[in-house]
């Protein structure tokens, strides 16, 4: 995925404003509102533990290891490579959870051309 990092942090910023939203409901009475409150939080716990997997993977320790240590380049450069292969396994969950977001201001385009490769693979 082109710009996982920044994937990362709009995802992040995006289920922020959605749980505001939805602690901001004021239901009332409204049976329908009450549980449309309750999925739209319980929706965002749920992407927030996919985030959480995702970011929670040896590849992430090892590349905060080789750079604590401050290895030299080429065994720095060898410890991201291993480390890159759990992330690139595990980003395809964020890629298609940012896709929710294409109509937001911030949405990256470059995600797009992402999920237009993902549609090809799939047919």
């Amino acid at each position: 995925m082109r710009n996982f990092d920044g994937a990362m942090q709009f995802l992040k910023a995006r289920l922020r404003e959605d749980e505001k939203v939805a602690l901001a409901m004021k239901p009332g009475k409204s049976q329908d509102l009450k549980t449309l409150q309750a999925r739209v939080l319980a929706d965002v716990e749920a992407k927030r533990r996919l985030v959480a997997w995702v970011e929670d993977n040896f590849g992430t320790a090892l590349k905060a290891d080789a750079d604590a240590r401050g290895l030299p380049a080429l065994k720095k450069g060898a410890v991201h490579l291993i480390a890159l292969v759990p992330e690139l396994l595990r980003s395809p969950v964020i890629e298609r959870l940012v896709w929710a977001y294409a109509d937001h201001p911030d949405y990256d385009p470059e995600w797009e051309v992402d999920r237009v490769h993902a549609r090809e693979r799939a047919q």
